[in-house]
């Protein structure tokens, strides 16, 4: 289902989740005070508006209300982050996801009622940590902010033995979506007999705690 999203704030996480949006088909507004970054973005999305986000007259000329979600990324700049959002929320737009430079501008946010706090630097922080604690990590794949899809290479604790056996889910909760083999062959949803052997990547799903766990198994 195509949704509309409106993006405030074009620095590089900004400008990321903007043109990546419009790539899976949505339809997307770009908003900046700065005019070239919205020009780095326009041919990336539907629209690109050079604008004050802390004018509500401004927004409310650019439709502001309409759109399904509105992301704020505008992570330094407290103030402004705030004053966007609170205008946000007094315009009646359904869902603010709000983009925290700390601990307490996420506190701040969440008190005046966005509906998603995201920390990208933290998290992103934790999951580049998982990568390079854990030499069998591959690649690291941000589902949300709290759940993660890993490629880790089979480590000498798992291969031998069955994901009944292993029984990741229960004991670490992590789930095993596929199973790829050294021929690259890949078993989708593979069953509790299947066996882990020498070489195979598996593609888990868990949150970037549990998931960090599997990374130190072996």
């Amino acid at each position: 289902m195509m949704r509309q999203y409106a993006v405030i704030g074009l620095g590089k996480f900004g400008a990321s989740v903007a043109c990546t949006l419009a790539k899976l088909g949505h339809q997307v507004l770009a908003v900046d005070i700065d005019e070239d970054k919205v020009q780095q973005v326009a041919d990336g999305v539907t629209h690109a508006v050079q604008a004050d986000a802390t004018d509500e007259d401004i927004l409310r000329a650019i439709g502001i209300r309409n759109f399904d979600v509105v992301i704020v990324t505008i992570g330094h700049d407290v103030l402004s982050s705030i004053l966007t959002c609170l205008i946000l929320k007094d315009m009646g737009v359904t869902y603010v996801v709000g983009k925290a430079h700390d601990e307490l501008h996420g506190k701040l946010l969440e008190k005046i009622g966005v509906e998603q706090v995201v920390y990208p630097e933290r998290d992103m922080g934790a999951r580049l940590a998982a990568t390079l604690t854990s030499s069998n990590i591959l690649e690291v794949i941000e589902l949300s902010p709290d759940y993660d899809v890993v490629e880790i290479t089979a480590s000498s604790e798992l291969i031998g033995r069955t994901l009944r056996e292993l029984n990741l889910r229960a004991k670490l909760g992590v789930n095993v979506v596929a199973i790829r083999s050294t021929d690259n062959k890949v078993k989708v949803s593979p069953g509790p007999d299947d066996l882990i052997r020498k070489g195979d990547v598996l593609l888990a799903l868990g949150t970037t705690e549990s998931l960090g766990k599997l990374g130190k198994l072996g």
